[in-house]
Order: C-alpha cells, then sequence, then structure tokens
C-alpha cells in the first residue's frame, strides 16, 4: 500500500499551499466540531477531538477557527450544525472499491453530491456492504522525517509495544499502521520518546488492492477529487495501489 499512501500523503501537504486550502481548512473544522459534541471539549479527556485539532494545527488552521469550532461543538456557543456521519460505497473505474465518508447536516444533498460525482466519473454508486468488506478499519499516524531526527528503526523501537504492526516508508514521512483500538497508545509513546508526528487517524486500509497504470489512476485520481470537492465528504478511501513510476508519469 506504500504508493497509495504516498499519494495520500503528497496530496495532503499539496492540498495546504494550493487553491484546495480553505476547503480542507473547512473540512478539519468539522471533525473537531463534531468530536467535541460526541467526546466533549476537553481534548485532555478526548483522544479523538485531541488529534482533530493536532491535524488542523498541522495544516496550519488558524488558531481562531479552531476555538471557534470547539466552542460551538461543546455547546459554549450556539450556531453549530447537527451533523450526521454517513457513509457511501461504490465502484470506480478499473473495478477500484471506494468507501466515501460524508459528515452533512443534509442527507439528501449529500447522497446526491456523491451519486452525481460517481455517475461523471465512470463510477456507480454500491449497495451498503458491497465494498465495505475490502476495507479494515485501522490506526494511521503520520511521522515526518522532515521535522524528526527519529530514524525508521527509532520510530520502530518507540511504537512496538504500543501495538504497532508496522512502520511504512512512504517517501518523505513514515506510515505507522495498528489496530484502530491501539491508535492513542501509539501516537503517546511517539510522544513520549520525543518524536513529532503529523496526524493519527482512524483510517480504512485496502485488504486487497487493485494495481493502476498511468491512465487508470488518472482516472480514479480524478474520481475522488470530485467526490472530495464536496463539502458534505470528508474522506473517500479506495483499494488502488500505484507504484513510484506511475506516480510519477502523473505527476
Amino acid at each position: 500500500m506504500s504508493g497509495h499512501s504516498k499519494w495520500a500523503t503528497t496530496k495532503h501537504k499539496k492540498a495546504v499551499v494550493d487553491a484546495k486550502r480553505s476547503k480542507m481548512f473547512a473540512k478539519l473544522i468539522k471533525n473537531i466540531e463534531v468530536a467535541a459534541r460526541n467526546g466533549g471539549g476537553d481534548p485532555a479527556g478526548n483522544p479523538t477531538l485531541y488529534d482533530a485539532i493536532q491535524k488542523a494545527k498541522k495544516s496550519s488552521v488558524p488558531n481562531d477557527n479552531i476555538d471557534r469550532a470547539l466552542k460551538r461543538g461543546s455547546g459554549a456557543d450556539g450556531g453549530g450544525a447537527d451533523y450526521q456521519s454517513i457513509t457511501y460505497e461504490g465502484y470506480g473505474p478499473n473495478g477500484v472499491a471506494v468507501l466515501v465518508e460524508c459528515l452533512s447536516d443534509n442527507r439528501n444533498r449529500a447522497a446526491s453530491e456523491v451519486r452525481t460525482a460517481m455517475t461523471r466519473n465512470g463510477a456507480q454508486m454500491a449497495d451498503p456492504g458491497s465494498v465495505a468488506y475490502l476495507f479494515t478499519r485501522k490506526g494511521v499516524v503520520i511521522v515526518p522525517k522532515s521535522d524528526s531526527s527519529a530514524g525508521e528503526d527509532d520510530v520502530l523501537l518507540a511504537v512496538l509495544d504500543a501495538g504497532a504492526e508496522e512502520v511504512n516508508d512512504i517517501g518523505e514521512s513514515y506510515e505507522v499502521v495498528s489496530e484502530a483500538t491501539d491508535m492513542v497508545a501509539v501516537r503517546t509513546a511517539l510522544q513520549d520518546a520525543g518524536i513529532d508526528y503529523d496526524s493519527a487517524d482512524l483510517t480504512f486500509l485496502p485488504s486487497v488492492s487493485v494495481p493502476l497504470d498511468a491512465d487508470g489512476a488518472r482516472k480514479v485520481f480524478k474520481l475522488i477529487d470530485a467526490l472530495e470537492d464536496s463539502d458534505d465528504v470528508q474522506n473517500v478511501y479506495a483499494n488502488f495501489d500505484v507504484t513510484d513510476e506511475v506516480l510519477a508519469e502523473i505527476e
């Protein structure tokens, strides 16, 4: 999955500096608001909120925006929307399985936007459960190489006893994969070892991957971009794999 992970990490970094910045900020802020509403407004007692704030700060979201989202979510400030978590499934180009996670205050709008993005980009909606079984819920912590003097062995040593399953070199970062229930322990172990990290997320990793050539990768990336363009869509997962050579050809 290294090709997929490298693509996702590179894409996130590019979003910080390009036109998608405001859209990415809005999604990170929504994560904070929902986490505060579901688990309380104290990051010390709400790991999901702690990680949402950490990711927002690492992505240069202004502190004022973070504070306002916290207040809306915890009820200290009015005006927060009633976001519902909705997951849609589909098949993309080349038979790639797609999972779409939404946070929306309008279920009909979310469904319509996801369906439109799918049909316009060579994909189709699928019944619930059709592709979900191809993915497993995992914890993924991204450790940047540039911000840390720690090498792969140092990262591995820090997280091994905390439940980490593997540490992958994905170019500019290390990817630490664990069971979803062990992610907070893994993130804490890195902090205790003085190793900085960019993000700690619960994610869906595919158990089976579809290798893509440059043409197939372009089509799948275009589909994912179209889905992520919706304000209701938070995350898109797909079971493709691309080699470094294919990534280089596309870029």
